[in-house]
């Protein structure tokens, strides 16, 4: 009985922090170059188009308190990448490149021409290699608490240690991991909903994908693409701005002290505002 109580409780939390605004949208369909399907939402119209990228084990569900307040000015896609959300399974290998690859059949399907992607966490390098493949769409990219340091690299007894209990229990290590994420005085319902949500991800895809994190090296890509850089970070870690600077043709960052990794929902006010600041620089050529 007791069991039973604790597991509807999670399922309440999860429902409450998932909502259900994009839910209540109509689900449209791209093929990845793979042949995943990848199932994206379109609200609003404007230019430039927003495209609004997910991290790691989550999906487009997480833009909930975006969508509502840009698609009044500007089209805005949410988009799950393969092995996430709505979208299918069946990738050989879940990688940074593959996911970039979806991101750029999304924009492509719908043939968009002016577009500033925006990603959080893992969806900060997968927007990286989007742009590489159509640089000539692009005209600004925003990570969402990601790269802290371009040209940070782990050596491998680090990546074990992570990586080795990821793979021998991936439910119980991801919700550890999740909530670490969060400060102290975070909500308890937004932080359990999320760490449930997470550890639910098929481990296949989490693992793969936590592999590619840990190993992608974003320089090659930075040297190639001449599209500015924006950030909206949290100061839970420090941020390499001096660094990434003299790496990325143009790299700016605007902090959200106090918050943790989830900065668009922990306070989503605050990071609505900053966002809106920082798409109409990038549309201003700024």
């Amino acid at each position: 009985m007791r069991m039973a109580s604790i597991l509807l409780s999670v399922f309440v939390l999860t429902l409450t922090f998932a909502g259900a605004p994009l839910g209540a949208t109509k689900q449209l369909v791209a093929l990845s170059p793979d042949s995943i399907s990848l199932t994206y939402t379109v609200q609003g119209k404007g230019e430039p188009a927003l495209v609004f990228v997910h991290g790691w084990s989550c999906d487009k569900s997480y833009w909930k308190n975006q969508v509502p307040y840009f698609e009044k000015n500007y089209t805005v896609v949410t988009l799950d990448l393969a092995g996430h959300g709505d979208s299918g399974l069946g990738r050989k290998n879940w990688t940074i490149e593959s996911f970039g690859a979806d991101v750029a059949a999304v924009v492509k399907a719908l043939d968009l021409k002016r577009v500033i992607l925006i990603g959080h966490s893992m969806g900060g390098p997968v927007i990286i290699e989007a742009a590489r493949l159509m640089p000539d769409r692009v005209i600004g990219l925003v990570g969402v608490d990601t790269f802290q340091d371009f040209a940070q690299r782990f050596p491998e007894d680090q990546r074990k240690a992570f990586l080795d209990p990821l793979t021998a229990n991936f439910q119980g290590t991801t919700d550890r991991f999740v909530r670490s994420m969060f400060p102290d005085n975070a909500d308890s319902a937004l932080v359990a909903g999320i760490a449930a949500d997470m550890a639910s991800e098929p481990a296949e895809v989490g693992i793969g994908a936590m592999k590619s994190i840990i190993n992608y090296d974003p320089v090659p890509a930075l040297k190639e693409l001449k599209i500015p850089i924006r950030c909206i970070n949290a100061d839970k870690w420090p941020t390499n701005v001096e660094g990434n600077k003299k790496l990325a043709y143009s790299f700016e960052v605007k902090f959200m002290p106090g918050r943790g990794h989830f900065v668009h929902l922990e306070d989503p006010a605050t990071f609505n505002g900053l966002l809106a600041e920082t798409i109409q620089e990038l549309a201003a050529g700024k």
